[in-house]
């Protein structure tokens, strides 16, 4: 006999399998899918639980918004632009179910280079070594040309920008998230961090102006953030930092102001979980109300995937 007390079993309390509430049953699992199935049928084919029930849910969100006039917003980083994801997001706002966009400046910077010359994106390893790394001039001249232009006009850099861009006919401009926003009306946010940008590293650069631009950036998203009320929607697709913080500030003074900004829906996109979207994000501005969802993949797969998504539930939601 060994040293060591053992556990006696004999008294414990069982159950009845089938009298438990489950999680899983019959009704839940996935079908498999037949060559040929439309997209509609692929959805219903996935299993209906974790993150195949949230992206079906999150979809349901934004169609319902859209339905009841309901803000919204979609905040992204860099990553999404250099993924070749803008054409789904513009389509999105095309079709009414975004009326929002914000980003950081480099995502600006990708968006203004694809517009302009069909590319982006420098190898920067290779270019940090001599130097060369962010030193495009015609870039820091667009960017920097449309923040001054903001500051004397009193506009936001995302409109500038878009303004700019139609102005000088921009060969690409038709998946380019800037203009296409200025075209159809849709704000578009530029949220800059003074030093964190490449074209902070030209002569060009104006900070007062820079800051000016972006500060009534702020301001426009704050607007925007207040509407949310009752079945708005954010979403955060791959910014790790900026934009959360940014959308937390803004939820905070929208409710200073008055602004309820209660049952609401969130969710952060992303290709890893970090910690300041889950908490600005996913869980603090819905801690008195509405819902949040954290749904993990790459863009280039999950924003399509979530486009098509919408479109069906919007679809279902008119047939009913």
């Amino acid at each position: 006999m060994g040293r060591y007390d053992e556990l006696n079993l004999k008294n414990v309390r069982t159950y009845r399998a089938s009298d438990r509430v489950s999680k899983v049953g019959a009704d839940t699992v996935a079908r498999p899918p037949s060559p040929g199935i439309s997209f509609k049928e692929f959805l219903n084919c996935l299993p209906d639980v974790l993150k195949a029930r949230d992206i079906k849910a999150l979809a349901g969100a934004i169609a319902c918004a859209k339905k009841n006039a309901r803000p919204v917003i979609a905040m992204f980083g860099g990553h999404v632009v250099k993924c070749g994801c803008l054409p789904v997001l513009i389509d999105l706002a095309k079709n009414g179910f975004i009326t929002h966009f914000a980003s950081n400046g480099a995502s600006a910077i990708h968006d203004v280079e694809l517009a302009a010359w069909g590319q982006t994106s420098e190898d920067v390893a290779a270019q940090l070594e001599d130097g060369s790394f962010g030193m495009a001039r015609d870039t820091a001249e667009i960017l920097n040309t449309a923040a001054r232009i903001a500051s004397a006009d009193c506009l936001g850099l995302g409109e500038s920008l878009g303004r700019l861009l139609e102005e000088r006919k921009v060969p690409f401009g038709e998946n380019s998230l800037a203009l296409q926003s200025y075209k159809l009306s849709v704000p578009y946010t530029v949220h800059v961090a003074l030093g964190t940008d490449i074209v902070h590293q030209h002569p060009d650069a104006d900070g007062a102006a820079i800051g000016d631009a972006t500060l009534r950036d702020f301001r426009i998203f704050a607007a925007s953030v207040a509407k949310l009320e009752r079945g708005g929607v954010v979403l955060n697709i791959g910014s790790a930092v900026l934009m959360p913080e940014v959308f937390l500030k803004a939820l905070s003074v929208a409710r200073n102001l008055g602004h309820g900004v209660k049952d609401i829906t969130t969710a952060n996109l992303d290709m890893i979980q970090h910690y300041r979207p889950m908490v600005n994000v996913v869980s603090r501005p819905v801690l008195s109300g509405g819902r949040g969802y954290s749904i993990t993949g790459h863009h280039e797969i999950m924003i399509p995937l979530l486009a098509a998504a919408i479109y069906e539930e919007y679809a279902s939601c008119a047939d009913k």
